[in-house]
């Protein structure tokens, strides 16, 4: 029968609403996106020397500071991240693991080492006797830096963080070492190593090798003057870096050499 499927005057309207409804929506999630960008850039100009310490609590453990990160502003960095990606494991633990920051898959579930670096790192601990249950992992830098993602990428590619967003994200890092007391600390990779022990780090000059830490809990800390507390610090490359790498199972037999070092001396 002539115009059986055509629609009704009311169900079109009801349509139109509903894909008004939709573009409204949509409108309102890019609205807030760009507010967030938007403050996140304000924050830029007006970050100052204090960078996160505002944020971070005087009490509290790890849970404390977890709940306190979700809302931190001490740096830009926010405005692009899904959220806040803190440490995670048991505190106080005899081994504290530091990366770098976070990664696209890090970002989006809201938890440390678990892309394709975090799943070769534990591989790397199995193998080195290390059991990944028992140590803290966390980053130097809590917010997931990326570059401008172009048409047709999948996947978010990281970006490494600058000096100003490394020092603005110390003091999370301190407050972390203050709560987890580590006996040991491995830096994985430059960035890390930085963040704990200062500007002038480099990992070709110290991988591998357990150096004794001076007594405190402010960084940088102080390492290899003399035998302080008992801690170590052993810095290691980053787990990324293997996957990079051009023989990778060289690289990762490397890295499970150095971890085989903090797993003789955790005993």
């Amino acid at each position: 029968m002539p115009g059986a499927d055509r629609k009704t005057a009311a169900e079109r309207t009801a349509d139109g609403k509903a894909a008004d409804g939709k573009v409204t929506d949509k409108k309102a999630a890019g609205k807030k996106a760009a507010d967030k960008k938007a403050a996140g850039k304000k924050a830029a100009g007006k970050q100052g020397p204090e960078g996160a310490l505002p944020y971070v609590p005087a009490r509290g453990g790890i849970p404390a500071l977890r709940r306190a990160a979700a809302d931190c502003r001490g740096c830009p960095l926010y405005a692009d991240a899904t959220q806040t990606v803190f440490g995670a494991g048991p505190a106080p633990a005899r081994l504290m693991l530091v990366g770098e920051q976070p990664g696209d898959q890090e970002d989006r579930a809201g938890e440390p080492f678990v892309g394709p670096a975090g799943r070769l790192l534990h591989s790397a601990l199995d193998k080195a006797g290390i059991d990944a249950e028992q140590a803290y992992v966390t980053n130097a830098v809590k917010h997931f830096k990326f570059a401008p993602v172009t048409e047709g990428r999948k996947r978010r590619i990281h970006k490494a963080p600058n000096l100003g967003e490394l020092t603005a994200c110390r003091p999370w890092l301190a407050a972390e070492v203050r709560r987890v007391r580590p006996e040991l600390i491995v830096a994985l990779g430059a960035t890390a190593g930085k963040s704990l022990l200062g500007n002038s780090f480099k990992v070709t000059e110290a991988r591998g090798a357990l150096l004794p830490l001076a007594p405190g809990t402010d960084l940088p800390l102080v390492a290899g003057q003399d035998d302080g507390d008992g801690r170590r610090f052993l810095a290691t490359v980053h787990p990324s870096a293997v996957l990079r790498a051009t023989h990778r199972d060289e690289a990762f037999d490397g890295l499970v050499a150095d971890l085989r070092v903090a797993s003789g001396f955790l005993g």
